[in-house]
Formats: structure tokens, C-alpha cells, sequence
């Protein structure tokens, strides 16, 4: 798994100071184990060979789950 946290240079309220990403083998297998943890699945993105899911923890903070390599399915679900 590779890993890269983001620091966020502005104070906003309500907007996470580190933002962390994770880059892993399988993402949908990833996802559901965030989400049986207590994470929920917020959004998923894709540009041309990589798919990211954007999750919250319980607390409403975001990060990010992706996978290279991986393309959406035609319909559009993750």
C-alpha cells in the first residue's frame, strides 16, 4: 500500500487540517472494510487509470481510497 497525506494550508472550520490518501491493490475490498468500520463512502472519482473513493470517518473527516489501474464500469458505479 502506498500512502500521502495532504496538508491543508488554511484554517477553514470544518475543513480537515491533513487530508490522507491510500493507494491499494483492491478498492472496492478496501471501501467495504472502511465502511464495515464505520467509515461511509462520500463520493468516488476517476481520471484515466485510477479510481478513488472519497470516505469520511465517523467524525466527518474525508479521505481517500485508490486504486491504479482500475477503470469505472460503464454505468458509472463504482
Amino acid at each position: 500500500m502506498a500512502l500521502g497525506i495532504q496538508q491543508v494550508p488554511d484554517a477553514t472550520p470544518g475543513k480537515n487540517r491533513v487530508h490522507f490518501d491510500s493507494h491499494v491493490p483492491d478498492r472496492k475490498a478496501e471501501v467495504a472494510r472502511l465502511v464495515g468500520l464505520g467509515a461511509t463512502e462520500v463520493a468516488v472519482h476517476s481520471i484515466p487509470g485510477l479510481v478513488w473513493s472519497v470516505l469520511a470517518d465517523p467524525d466527518g473527516n474525508e479521505f481517500c481510497v485508490g486504486q491504479a489501474g482500475e477503470e469505472l464500469e460503464p454505468t458509472g458505479n463504482p
